[in-house]
């Protein structure tokens, strides 16, 4: 058996190509009124060390801080205390390319609410494809 195969928890993937051009992607991804569109209420800017939170529902505000910003092809930030968030973007000549990458999963570490990483990825895994549905919906849809 090979060391930490088993316990190897892997980045959370999603990749979809959305009916929408590269700048319309960007601004769902990149901006407070964006991000709350699809995913959570925030007070997100597309700014390398800014601070800022998620509005968490019933878990509160959630910290964040940006870490890297590339328009319009990329931006990540820390999400809580052990994860990192990051949406990369391709442009497919009026198409656009997403992928979502959760990562900073570890099997020994549990979360601030007392849930370890292995179930709560489990349960975000799952999660996150309807919540990039609702990209989908929100940059292929009219406004």
């Amino acid at each position: 058996m090979t060391a930490n195969t088993d316990n190897n928890l892997p980045d959370i993937r999603q990749t979809q190509v959305f009916n929408a051009p590269i700048d319309k992607v960007w601004s769902a991804v990149a901006t407070a009124e964006g991000i709350a569109a699809w995913f959570m209420p925030n007070d997100f800017q597309p700014v390398e060390g800014h601070e800022f939170h998620l509005e968490a529902g019933p878990f509160g505000k959630s910290p964040c801080k940006v870490t890297s910003v590339t328009p319009p092809t990329g931006l990540s930030f820390r999400w809580g205390q052990d994860w990192t968030l990051s949406f990369e973007l391709k442009d497919l000549g009026g198409k656009t390319e997403f992928t979502l990458i959760h990562s900073g999963w570890d099997p020994e570490k549990v979360t601030e609410f007392g849930e370890t990483h292995r179930v709560v990825r489990e349960r975000m895994s799952q999660g996150w494809v309807g919540i990039v549905q609702k990209l989908a919906g929100y940059v292929e849809g009219g406004a």
